[in-house]
C-alpha cells in the first residue's frame, strides 16, 4: 500500500490527509449518534411532564443525556415564560450540533476526485514531456507518468466513494433526530400548557 502511494507521486499527499480527515470525522460522528440512541427517555420525560414532575424529568434529561432530552428540559425550564421559543432555539442548537463536521465531510467527497483528477493531468503532462524530450524511446519513463495519474485518479475516487456512504447516513440520522425533535417538543408544549409543577426546579 505505501508503494503504491509512494508511486502515485507528491499529490497523493492532499488525498492521503483528506482520506485520513474523512475517516476521523466519520468515527467521532459515528460514536455521536450511537450515544443518543435514546427513545425511551422522551416518552418517560412526557409523561413526567403530563404528571407535573418537572424535577424529575429534568432529572432524567440529566442522566440520560440526548438532544431530544436537552430540548424537552429546556422546554420544562421555560415552561412559566415561553417553552416553544426556548424549545425551538435549543432544537435548532442541537441540530447544529449533529451537523458538526458533516460539511468537511462533504468537502472531503468533493476534493478527493479532483485532487485525483489534477494528479492525473499532472501525470500525463509529465509522460508527454518525457515523449516530446526522448521520443518513445524510454518507455519505461513515460509509462511511469501514466502510473502516477492512475494511481491518483483511483485514490481520489477511493477516497469520495468511501466517505459518502457514512455522509449520507449521518444526514439520514440528522433528519430523523431532527423529525423526532419537532415531534417530542410538539407534545411537550400541549402538556406544559395544559399541566402545572407538582415540585418547584431551578
Amino acid at each position: 500500500m505505501l508503494d503504491i502511494v509512494i508511486r502515485g507521486g507528491w499529490m497523493m499527499i492532499p488525498i492521503v490527509a483528506c482520506s485520513v480527515i474523512g475517516v476521523a470525522i466519520a468515527i467521532e460522528r459515528l460514536m455521536f449518534f450511537t450515544s443518543i440512541r435514546q427513545s425511551a427517555v422522551a416518552a418517560r420525560m412526557l409523561k413526567l411532564i403530563e404528571q407535573g414532575k418537572d424535577v424529575d424529568a429534568l432529572a432524567l434529561a440529566e442522566r440520560h443525556p440526548s438532544p431530544l432530552a436537552r430540548v424537552l428540559a429546556a422546554g420544562i425550564l421555560h415552561r412559566a415564560e415561553d417553552p416553544q421559543k426556548a424549545m425551538e432555539a435549543k432544537g435548532i442548537e442541537e441540530v447544529s450540533r449533529m451537523k458538526r463536521g458533516l460539511p468537511i465531510l462533504d468537502t472531503v467527497i468533493t476534493l478527493g476526485p479532483l485532487l485525483g483528477l489534477l494528479g492525473t493531468i499532472i501525470g500525463m503532462i509529465q509522460s508527454f514531456g518525457i515523449m516530446a524530450k526522448s521520443g518513445l524511446g524510454t518507455p519505461h519513463a513515460v509509462t511511469g507518468g501514466v502510473a502516477e495519474a492512475l494511481i491518483c485518479t483511483a485514490a481520489g475516487i477511493f477516497v469520495a466513494v468511501t466517505n459518502l456512504v457514512p455522509y449520507n447516513y449521518f444526514l439520514s440520522r440528522v433528519e430523523q433526530e431532527t423529525a423526532r425533535i419537532e415531534q417530542y417538543a410538539t407534545q411537550a408544549e400541549v402538556l406544559l400548557a395544559n399541566s402545572s409543577p407538582t415540585e418547584d426546579h431551578q
